[in-house]
């Protein structure tokens, strides 16, 4: 792991008007992530998790404070320029895969360098085929979201996140759709993102998915309650082979 710094957080504090009340929903959040970290940020709900990812995919700004992402200050960027910044610095995974339903694999993955016009039509394809032969999808390339699995259609959403070769990979509940084996599953090829030098922020409320992290920040009231490193971090991989093979009935 490097000791470049991919998100710098300086006491974020964001507030929100409703009606007569302001709302704070983060009330002075610090904290770096390094290049080649695996974090998981934990809360429950109303904690200031949503806010948070908000700020950290740049779709919102906060109130006060500094976030800086790989050494830029979101702060003094136009709705524009925030706009390149998330396309070009941030791989994007949710919960409900949000692809297109009546475009292949291959084309769904091609999206977000539609907007970049760096790539030619034959660039896009050829890095689309290789962020789907990284999920290991390279035989569905031409399958659509309802002929493919759960747990496929969540690897198509990460090779969509992985095309524009982010600096950080943005992950929101992103087993929160899925099994118990579907979700180790992806979370192993998390992992394995991560052992290849990939930058993971991954959001969630479960503490057997943090388990697979590096490190976790725990959220309460719009604070850091905690961060922490895993010191006993479990590996996917294992814990899905030790899985009974069948559960069906």
């Amino acid at each position: 792991m490097s000791n470049q710094k991919i998100l710098e957080l300086k006491d974020i504090k964001r507030e929100f008007r409703m009606g007569s009340e302001i709302v704070r929903a983060l009330k002075g959040v610090s904290f770096d992530v390094e290049a080649g970290e695996f974090v998981t940020i934990m809360g429950s709900s109303g904690s200031g998790k949503t806010t948070l990812l908000n700020t950290l995919g740049c779709l919102d700004k906060p109130t006060e404070g500094t976030y800086l992402l790989d050494g830029v200050d979101i702060k003094k960027l136009g709705r524009n320029e925030l706009a390149r910044l998330r396309n070009h610095k941030i791989g994007f995974v949710f919960q409900s895969y949000n692809l297109l339903p009546r475009t292949s694999a291959l084309e769904n993955v091609e999206l977000p360098l539609m907007y970049n016009p760096e790539f030619s039509a034959k660039e896009r394809k050829e890095r689309a085929i290789k962020a789907l032969e990284a999920v290991n999808l390279g035989d569905r390339l031409d399958h659509t979201p309802n002929q493919l699995s759960g747990g496929q259609q969540q690897r198509v959403a990460i090779a969509r996140a992985l095309v524009n070769e982010p600096v950080m990979i943005l992950a929101d509940e992103a087993t929160g759709n899925l099994d118990s084996r579907t979700s180790y599953s992806i979370m192993a090829l998390f992992q394995e993102l991560n052992s290849r030098g990939k930058t993971i922020v991954f959001v969630t409320h479960e503490p057997d998915i943090a388990s697979f992290s590096s490190r976790t920040i725990m959220l309460r009231d719009g604070k850091v309650m905690k961060d922490s490193v895993n010191e006993n971090r479990k590996s996917a991989k294992e814990v899905l082979a030790s899985l009974p093979k069948t559960e069906d009935y």
